[in-house]
């Protein structure tokens, strides 16, 4: 059975790309410094199904529903998706992956 709902899980982490140490409340999914990831979700967020393992680099910032969200591609699979911004994400590297994405 496909679960469509939000999966909570608090996993602490190592980032695989700037080394820091992340600390999850649940709904963190990405390293709150560099804003890489880990392709680790396959059908809805949380609930750790992909066996891909590729890193998700961050491609832009975009607004929706009065939310930030970050643009991610899977560069082991390509898979492409969106994440809520973290609550504590650098506002700086948001706001230069911000201006990088509206410059294209």
């Amino acid at each position: 059975m496909n679960r469509r709902n939000f999966v909570r899980k608090k996993e602490d982490f190592v980032c695989g790309v700037c080394g820091a140490e992340v600390k999850g409340d649940g709904y963190t999914d990405h390293c709150n410094v560099c804003l890489w990831g880990k392709h680790v979700d396959r059908d809805v967020p949380g609930d750790r199904a992909s066996d891909c393992g590729g890193l998700m680099r961050p491609m832009g910032v975009v607004q929706e529903k009065g939310r930030l969200r970050i643009d991610y591609i899977c560069e082991k699979c390509g898979h492409k998706f969106k994440v809520r911004r973290g609550k504590n994400d650098d506002t700086e590297r948001l706001v230069e992956l911000a201006a990088g994405y509206f410059r294209r």
